[in-house]
């Protein structure tokens, strides 16, 4: 990045939206939190206008990055999903399972335009499991209609020919965007069609988020360039987010991870996210997200494409907290609580008790015990002055903290796997919600900035690409690896990284022992700093 350049990261979460801007040395000259909107899209802005208060010079701003729920929310939600042709090649081998038979009613209804199953793909070793039938393709995309296509071959990781075929046919002869398995998920069928579709579904979606994002620089005069966080950490470029959406779920806890790791100078830590809806707790190993090894389930639906291993719970602090009721636990104090899973959300500066309003939450019971941030003095004394401030009512504040801090040691136990020699890193608006000694961890570190460790991890980040196949383990495979790392370093730049200083950042390769040829699974992560 050139001298004197800044750069603005912003992340779009389910209560907050944070932007920072960062000058070219790493350092926060600017921060900003403001309550995500129900159209994100104006949180967003006024996060930005928020930071750009803070900065004179916005001519300097060479860059804009953003993590965003768009595509998540509309998934959940059911909502603003394109209609898309589902096309696997794979008849008759895979005929006994159809295409979106797994999914909920409601979302195969706004999503499926219609599925087939016609000739083609490919059996492990790269052999065709029948010659492609683009007369059939033909016949059925003629009798559907929809916004996308998405084409899924077996095994087109080990060969993408037909999938590659069938993308030059639909573009050529109808126009449509075309979402190829290869390109999102990994080896297992099922799950990397899901993502396919899930990720043909989100075209529309991208395109009103880089739209949006594009137009709000615009008005403000930015010259900056735009890029979306990926799931795994990393960065893509406007025009690489508008043809893989799906990479963008997961971005937000993928950015607190890698903020947590630049803001505390920590490779390897358990991070723990604190908002005001859910904590979400990962584990940071060389300063990037560890992965899941599981299928991930994304609104219903079980995908296979790489996210960040990541544990949510229902706390934070707009957590509702009520005594007695179902779910009730007793607490030190000797009063029966309940503690959410309900949260009033980015509703929090309005209703909680230390803000002046008539809802209990989990920050008021932190508050009561004494945990407050450095700059909420006041909070304390406005609890105070709240009626409900009984014996009875302190009980009940205690015995919530008591039963939040047990779900913290809970997930920390359970995302350790018996490792307790790692720190704890608290990020995120509440991280003054956690206690100062957490058992299964070597120590609690609270860095500067903590609260805003999302939007600095989008700041910060990478651009990226990867390749997922299967090689041959003979005297060719060497050279057939190096393919790969060519492959998945072409796209890292495409996703917006400098050419020259492209690195392999992981490299895994999996022996394959039941094939009747010798083959290796090969897994190559590529990654670099973003083009001048």
């Amino acid at each position: 990045m050139a001298e004197g350049a800044l750069r603005v990261g912003i992340d779009v979460g389910g209560t907050n939206t944070d932007a920072v801007v960062l000058d070219a040395s790493d350092r926060v000259v600017a921060k900003a939190k403001r309550p995500t909107t129900p159209d994100v899209t104006e949180g967003l802005r006024a996060a930005l206008d928020a930071v750009l208060a803070d900065v004179a010079a916005w001519e300097r701003i060479t860059r804009v990055m953003l993590g965003t729920t768009h595509a998540t929310n509309a998934i959940l939600e059911r909502a603003n999903l394109g209609r898309v042709a589902v096309l696997r090649l794979g008849a008759p081998a895979t005929t006994a399972v159809p295409p979106l038979s797994d999914w909920p009613d409601d979302l195969r209804e706004a999503v499926s335009a219609g599925e087939v199953i016609v000739p083609g793909g490919h059996y492990v070793d790269g052999r065709e499991i029948g010659p492609l039938d683009l007369g059939a393709i033909r016949r059925f995309l003629d009798g559907v209609r929809a916004d996308a296509v998405a084409v899924t071959g077996v095994f087109s990781p080990a060969s993408a020919d037909h999938e590659r075929a069938v993308e030059e046919l639909v573009r050529d002869e109808y126009g449509l965007p075309v979402s190829m398995s290869h390109e999102i998920g990994s080896l297992g069928l099922l799950e990397r069609e899901n993502a396919t579709v899930l990720n043909a579904a989100l075209y529309g979606v991208a395109a009103q988020v880089t739209e949006a994002l594009v137009r709000a620089l615009a008005e403000r005069g930015l010259g900056a360039r735009p890029y979306l966080a990926q799931n795994d950490g990393t960065l893509m470029t406007v025009a690489h987010a508008a043809r893989l959406p799906v990479s963008t779920i997961g971005s937000g806890p993928a950015n607190s991870l890698r903020g947590a790791a630049f803001l505390s100078g920590v490779g390897d830590a358990i991070v723990a996210d604190v908002g005001g809806t859910s904590t979400d707790l990962g584990v940071l190993v060389g300063g990037f997200p560890r992965e899941s090894a599981a299928a991930v389930e994304i609104g219903g639906v079980l995908t296979n494409f790489r996210m960040p291993d990541i544990l949510a719970i229902a706390l934070g602090g707009g957590t509702v907290v009520r005594p007695g009721g179902a779910g009730v636990r007793v607490g030190p104090g000797g009063a029966g609580v309940r503690v959410g899973p309900d949260s009033v959300g980015y509703r929090i500066a309005e209703e909680a008790l230390v803000f002046g309003g008539s809802t209990t939450t989990v920050t008021d019971a932190a508050v009561a015990g004494g945990r407050v941030p450095a700059n909420a003095a006041d909070w304390r004394e406005r609890l105070e002055a709240a009626t409900y401030m009984s014996e009875t009512f302190s009980d009940t504040l205690q015995s919530a903290l008591a039963v939040a801090d047990a779900m913290v040691i809970d997930a920390v136990d359970r995302m350790a796997l018996g490792r307790a020699d790692r720190p704890l890193v608290a990020v995120g608006g509440g991280a003054f919600l956690l206690p100062a000694v957490i058992p299964g961890v070597s120590g609690v570190i609270r860095p500067e900035h903590a609260e805003v460790a999302n939007a600095v991890g989008a700041a910060i980040a990478l651009a990226s690409g990867r390749v997922d196949t299967i090689l041959p383990a003979g005297e060719s495979r060497a050279k057939a690896i190096e393919r790969v790392k060519e492959e998945a370093a072409a796209r890292a730049v495409a996703a917006g990284a400098d050419p020259a200083r492209v690195e392999i950042v992981d490299l895994l390769e999996v022996p394959l022992s039941y094939l009747s040829e010798p083959a290796v699974r090969v897994h190559v992560k590529a990654a670099g700093p973003l083009s001048r």
